[in-house]
């Protein structure tokens, strides 16, 4: 009766420890469920983090800071374009052809003005037009004058030849009262006269030409003469060994220009 008792216990007893390893094994089972619960939650929070300083690099704050180290790097970048832009500037002097007064001279040969043109003397061009149309009118106006007098004397010529010997008085009858009031004499005087200015007003024509050439040659060599500020003329006496006495001398000298550092970021 007693060992059936304590066989009632005993297995009272496994029964109870074996409660309470069901109980056991369900608390590690719930401690390891909050255990991966929490290491889900951390990795989810490390996740979110990570694309919200993505999403912040993205945005103004960050997006300032980009552009100011842009904006430090971009005058070097500048700094190289106007190097590379002043060497084009200072290749496209070198490669600027010089001024060359044998081609203004050339020019003005050909046609007045022209010289003039090349040497960028664009105010002359009403004084040389001006001086090469006075002689050319004067040589239209002479030359039809002359034309007119000729004819007028030749026919009071024909018309006063005695009858038989080639008398003829058709041209006659077409000049004008003028000329048949006064003798073929005057007539004759005033048609050498015209004659004369006619030849005269071709000899000033070239004259005034070749005074346009001359005007493009001596301004086309003083083109390239230097008469900047650099350029200083000194007036200091002398004494002359030869006269042992004194003297004036005039000196001129040139200064070598000095050029200005220019900042070139700006």
């Amino acid at each position: 009766m007693v060992n059936s008792q304590w066989s009632i216990v005993n297995s009272q007893r496994s029964v109870i420890n074996s409660q309470w390893w069901i109980v056991g094994i369900k608390s590690c089972i719930s401690n390891r469920k909050s255990q991966i619960l929490t290491f889900c939650l951390l990795i989810g929070f490390t996740l979110h983090a990570q694309t919200d300083k993505q999403i912040l690099s993205q945005s103004s704050m960050f997006g300032q800071k980009d552009s100011s180290q842009k904006t430090t790097v971009k005058p070097a970048k500048q700094v190289k374009d106007s190097i590379k832009i002043a060497k084009g500037d200072t290749a496209a002097i070198k490669a600027k052809p010089k001024h060359d007064p044998r081609i203004a001279t050339r020019r003005s040969l050909y046609f007045p003005g022209l010289g003039q043109i090349y040497n960028r003397e664009y105010w002359k061009l009403p004084l040389v037009y001006g001086a090469i149309a006075i002689p050319t009118y004067t040589y239209i106006f002479n030359d039809s004058y002359y034309k007119e007098l000729r004819f007028a004397y030749e026919a009071r010529y024909k018309a006063a030849l005695p009858t038989g010997q080639g008398q003829d008085s058709t041209d006659y009858n077409t000049l004008d009262a003028i000329y048949k009031r006064v003798d073929a004499a005057s007539i004759q005087s005033a048609r050498n006269a015209t004659r004369r200015n006619r030849d005269y007003s071709i000899l000033w024509f070239f004259v005034v030409w070749g005074l346009n050439v001359a005007d493009a040659t001596v301004f086309g060599h003083l083109k390239n003469f230097d008469v900047s500020d650099d350029l200083t003329l000194n007036i200091k006496p002398t004494f002359n060994p030869t006269t042992r006495g004194p003297g004036v001398s005039l000196v001129v000298s040139y200064k070598t220009p000095v050029h200005k550092m220019s900042s070139v970021g700006k």
